[in-house]
C-alpha cells in the first residue's frame, strides 16, 4: 500500500505524524505546568501530596510521548536530528537533564530514609516544569526563526553559533513561544486539577490562578502568532529546491491550506471556551475542551512550518542549507516500511485513553492519600 506512494507523499505523511505527536506532547506538558504550581495551590502537606499524586499518575504519558516524538523525528527526518542535536546540544542537554530529574523525583520523593528530603525533589519538579516547557517552546520556535548552522556536500552539519544553541534564548520570538508554552502548561494543569482533585480549597485557588495564568498566556501567544503572520518566511522552490525569503509566508500557508486554517481557528476557540467556561461557570470539564484545542492549534502550527514548500528548519547562516521535508528525510523505502508501523498509532492512543480513564475513575481526595499503598 505505502510502496505505491511517491517519496514526497510519504514525506508529507510523516510530517503530519510528527506534527500530531508534537501537538499531543504540548498538551501533556500540563504535568510540567502543574509541577510549578505545587506550592501555589497546595498550602498544606496533604494538599501538596494530592497535587503531586495527581501529576505522578500522568508523568509517564508525557515522558513516553517525548521519547516517541524524538524517535519518530529521528527515523523520518534524520538530518534534522543530527543537525539540531549535534549542534544546539546545550539546549537539548538541558531539556534532557530536566526530564531526568523529574523521573528521579517521582521515584524517590516519598521513599523511606530519603536523605535529600521531599522538598528537594519538589524543587526538582519545579525546575523540570519551568525549564522543560520554556526550552521546548524555544526549540520549536526555531522552526520559524531559523538557526545558525551549515551543511557541507556530505550533509555533515556544523553549528556556527558560538553558544551551541543557547543563543536561541536571546531571540524574543523564540522566548515568546517558550513562555506561551510555559503558561499554557500551567493553565492546562489548573484545569486538570479542577477535574481530578476533590478538594474545595484547591479548587478555589485553582480558579483564581486560572485567571492569573491565562492573561500572560494569551499575551505571549498572540505576540508570537501576530509576528508569525507578518514576517517573511523560508520558502523553497519545488523545482530547483532553492530557498528564498517570502513575505507573509506563514500567512500564505494558512490561506493556501484552508483546512489547516480551520483546524487552527477551531483549536484556538476550544482553548478559549475551556478556559472561559471554567472561570465563569466553575465547571470541571474545561480540561477536555482546552486539551483538544491545544492539540488542534499546535498541530496546525507544525503543519504550516513544514508543508506547502516551507523549510521547517531554516539556516540563518546559509539559506540554501535550510532543511525541508524533502532534503532532510529518510529514503522512500524506509519511510514506506515505517508507515506500516504508524498504523498502530490509533491502538496506542486508544490504550492511553483507556488507561487514563481507569486512573481517573475516582477523584483524588485526602482519604485516598492516607490509604493508598503507592503514594508519590
Amino acid at each position: 500500500m505505502f510502496e505505491t506512494l511517491s517519496h514526497l507523499a510519504l514525506q508529507q505523511y510523516w510530517w503530519i505524524i510528527i506534527s500530531l505527536l508534537g501537538s499531543l506532547l504540548v498538551f501533556l506538558l500540563f504535568v510540567q505546568g502543574g509541577q510549578t504550581l505545587i506550592y501555589t495551590l497546595g498550602k498544606t502537606d496533604i494538599e501538596r501530596k494530592m497535587i503531586i499524586n495527581s501529576l505522578g499518575r500522568k508523568w509517564e504519558f508525557t515522558f513516553t510521548t517525548l521519547v516517541t516524538f524524538g524517535g519518530a523525528f529521528f527515523a523520518s527526518f534524520p538530518l534534522f536530528y543530527s543537525t539540531s542535536f549535534g549542534g544546539a546540544y546545550w539546549v537539548w542537554m538541558i531539556i534532557l537533564f530536566a526530564f531526568i530529574i523529574q523521573a528521579v523525583s517521582y521515584e524517590y520523593r516519598s521513599k523511606p530514609n530519603n536523605f535529600l528530603g521531599a522538598k528537594t525533589y519538589e524543587i526538582f519538579l519545579f525546575i523540570n516544569g519551568a525549564v522543560g516547557t520554556i526550552f521546548l517552546g524555544t526549540a520549536v520556535a526555531t522552526f520559524f526563526t531559523g538557526s545558525e548552522f551549515s551543511l557541507n556536500e556530505m550533509n555533515f552539519s556544523k553549528w556556527e553559533g558560538a553558544a551551541n544553541g543557547l543563543e536561541l534564548a536571546l531571540n524574543i520570538h523564540n522566548i515568546s513561544l517558550g513562555l506561551a508554552v510555559f503558561f499554557l502548561a500551567r493553565v492546562l494543569a489548573i484545569l486538570y486539577f479542577m477535574n481530578n482533585i476533590d478538594n474545595k480549597e484547591i479548587f478555589s485557588r485553582s480558579k483564581k490562578q486560572l485567571v492569573i495564568n491565562t492573561i500572560p498566556f494569551l499575551f505571549f501567544f498572540l505576540l508570537f502568532v501576530i509576528w508569525l503572520l507578518l514576517i517573511e518566511g523560508f520558502a523553497y522552490n519545488p523545482i530547483n529546491k532553492q530557498v528564498a525569503m517570502e513575505p507573509f509566508k506563514y500567512l500564505h500557508n494558512f490561506v493556501q491550506m484552508p483546512l489547516v486554517l480551520i483546524i487552527f481557528l477551531i483549536g484556538v476557540l476550544f482553548v478559549l471556551f475551556g478556559i472561559g467556561k471554567s472561570i465563569l461557570k466553575s465547571c470541571t470539564n474545561g480540561i477536555w475542551f482546552a486539551g483538544i484545542g491545544t492539540v488542534l492549534t499546535v498541530f496546525a502550527l507544525f503543519l504550516i512550518a513544514g508543508l506547502n514548500n516551507t523549510a521547517f528548519y531554516p539556516s540563518t547562516f546559509n539559506l540554501q542549507n535550510s532543511l525541508t521535508i524533502e532534503n532532510a528525510s529518510s529514503s522512500k523505502y524506509t519511510l514506506a516500511i515505517m508507515s506500516y508501523v504508524s498504523l498502530f498509532v490509533p491502538f496506542v492512543v486508544a490504550y492511553i485513553w483507556y488507561t487514563w480513564k481507569s486512573i481517573n475513575n475516582k477523584k483524588i481526595d485526602e482519604k485516598e492519600m492516607s490509604e493508598d499503598i503507592h503514594v508519590y
